[in-house]
C-alpha cells in the first residue's frame, strides 16, 4: 500500500495521530526532528537551509499532507478540517511550510470554483509538488485598484489565444513557470463583462519578466511584458468574457493569504508574527538590553498585538469554512485583508522599535565593495520585515478598495458614483 493511500484511509483523530507521527519518524530527517522536539520551529531553522528543505519537499508533497483537505486525486487526503488540524498540530514543531503559496492559494481557488476536472488533474498535483511554480498576472500600470479597467488583450488564434500587454507588481514572476492571467477579450462591452481568465505558460517566447528590487534589496515584484504569447483554449478557466467572476475566487484567496501572521503564511513578505516578537522581547531582557519584556510598555503593546492576531485568525477561519462548505467568497475576506495588513505593519514596526538605534544603523563590513549589497546583506531581519510590510496595505487589493467593499456589501452604503457605469470599455477614459 502506498504512503498516500495509507494516510488517506485514516478516518478518526487517533488514526491520524498515529499515522502522521509514524510518517514524521520515517520521513523527516533526524536533525530536523530533534531540533523541532527540543526548540520548535525557531531551532529547526538553525539546522536546516532553505535549499535543503526544497530538496526534501517532494517527500512532504507525496504524503498528501501539504493539502490534506483536497481530494486524493489532486494531491490531498480527502480529510475533514478536524483531521487536517490534528495532523497540523503534530507537524507544527518541525516547521514544514508549504511551498508554491500562490499556486496553492490563488490558482487552486479558481480551479476548484470554476475549472474542469481535466484542468484540475493537469495542474493541481504539480502545484502541490512544487514542480510548477505560479504567479498572478492581474495588476497593470493603468489598472491597479481599478483592476477591471485592465488593457492587456487576448485575441483568438485558431485553437488558442495570443496575448499582448503589460502586467506589473507581479510577485515572484521571476521564479514562476505559470501565471493566472486576466486579459480583455471584448473591448466593446462594459469593463467587467469583457475579461477572460487564463492559465499562461511563462517559459515561452513572447514573455519578458523584469525584476523590480524593493527597498530591502530583495526581489519579490516584477513587471511582465507579453508580446504575442500563446495560451491554448484548454487553459481558459470559465467562459469567454466571464473572467471577472472567476477572478473573484482568486482575489478572495489572495486576501486570505496576505492577512495571516507575518503577512499571512507567505514567507518573506513581512516579518514575524506576535509569538516571535514576544520571544525577541524576552531574549532582549535576558541579555540586559532595553525595550525588552521587562519594559511594561513593550509588554502591553505585544500582548495587544497577540490578541489582535487571534481575532484575525478567527476571521480567516470563517472565510475558509465558508469556502469549504461551497459558499461564494464573501466580504469576510476583505475584513481579514484590511485588518491583517494593517496589523502586520504595526507588528513589524514594534519589532523594529525594540532594536532602538540598531534599527537605524548597522555594521556593513569595511571591505564591502558594493555599498548597496552590504547595506541589504547586513540589514537586521526586523528592519527588513518592517520595510517589506509597508506594501501590505497595497498588495492583494488596497485597503481603500477593500474598505469600499465593506462599506457597500456589509454596511449597505451607496456605491460611489461612476459616470461611465455600463459604457463599453473602449469608450472609458484611461490614464
Amino acid at each position: 500500500m502506498s504512503e498516500l493511500a495509507s494516510l488517506a484511509e485514516c478516518r478518526d483523530e487517533e488514526q491520524v495521530r498515529d499515522a502522521v507521527t509514524a510518517w514524521v519518524a520515517r520521513e523527516v530527517p533526524a536533525a530536523w526532528r530533534e531540533a523541532g522536539e527540543r526548540g520548535g520551529p525557531g531551532l529547526v531553522r538553525t539546522v536546516r537551509t532553505p535549499q535543503e528543505y526544497r530538496a526534501w519537499y517532494p517527500a512532504l508533497a507525496r504524503s498528501g499532507l501539504v493539502v490534506p483537505q483536497w481530494p486524493v486525486e489532486y494531491g490531498g487526503l480527502d480529510w475533514s478540517r478536524r483531521l487536517a488540524q490534528t495532523a497540523e498540530r503534530i507537524l507544527a514543531p518541525y516547521h514544514l511550510p508549504r511551498l508554491n503559496p500562490l499556486g496553492l492559494n490563488l490558482t487552486a481557488a479558481a480551479l476548484f470554483a470554476h475549472g474542469t476536472h481535466e484542468q484540475r488533474l493537469r495542474f493541481l498535483p504539480k502545484i502541490v509538488s512544487n514542480e510548477e511554480v505560479w504567479c498572478q498576472l492581474f495588476s497593470e500600470p493603468g489598472a491597479g485598484s481599478d483592476l477591471a479597467s485592465l488593457a492587456t488583450r487576448a485575441e483568438r488564434d485558431g485553437d488558442g489565444w495570443r496575448v499582448t500587454g503589460q502586467k506589473v507588481w507581479t510577485t515572484w514572476a521571476h521564479m514562476a513557470d505559470f501565471g493566472v492571467l486576466l486579459a480583455r477579450t471584448d473591448p466593446d462591452v462594459p469593463k467587467r463583462e469583457g475579461i477572460t481568465y487564463f492559465l499562461i505558460d511563462l517559459r515561452q517566447p513572447g514573455v519578458d519578466v523584469r525584476p523590480l528590487p524593493h527597498i530591502g534589496g530583495e526581489v519579490d515584484f516584477n513587471e511582465v511584458f507579453l508580446d504575442g504569447a500563446v495560451v491554448p483554449d484548454s487553459q481558459r478557466i470559465g467562459a469567454v468574457n466571464d473572467g471577472w467572476r472567476v477572478a473573484r475566487a482568486t482575489l478572495s484567496g489572495e486576501r486570505q493569504m496576505v492577512s495571516g501572521s507575518g503577512s499571512g503564511g507567505v514567507d518573506r513578505i513581512g516579518g514575524a508574527g506576535s509569538r516571535r516578537l514576544i520571544g525577541l522581547a524576552r531574549e532582549r531582557s535576558a541579555r540586559g538590553l532595553p525595550h525588552g519584556w521587562d519594559d511594561g510598555g513593550v509588554r502591553h503593546e505585544l500582548v495587544r498585538l497577540w490578541c489582535e492576531e487571534q481575532i484575525r485568525r478567527w476571521t480567516n477561519m470563517r472565510v475558509r469554512a465558508g469556502l469549504k462548505a461551497g459558499l461564494p467568497p464573501g466580504p469576510e475576506s476583505s475584513v481579514g485583508k484590511v485588518h491583517g495588513s494593517e496589523l502586520n505593519q504595526r507588528m513589524q514596526a514594534a519589532a523594529a522599535r525594540m532594536l532602538g538605534l540598531g534599527a537605524t544603523a548597522w555594521e556593513s563590513g569595511s571591505d564591502a565593495s558594493d555599498a548597496l549589497a552590504a547595506y541589504t546583506e547586513h540589514m537586521p531581519a526586523e528592519v527588513r520585515g518592517m520595510l517589506r510590510s509597508r506594501a501590505n496595505t497595497i498588495e492583494g487589493g488596497t485597503s481603500e478598495v477593500n474598505k469600499n467593499i465593506l462599506a457597500e456589501r456589509v454596511l449597505g452604503l451607496p456605491k460611489e458614483p461612476d459616470p461611465w457605469q455600463g459604457r463599453p470599455w473602449r469608450e472609458v477614459p484611461r490614464g
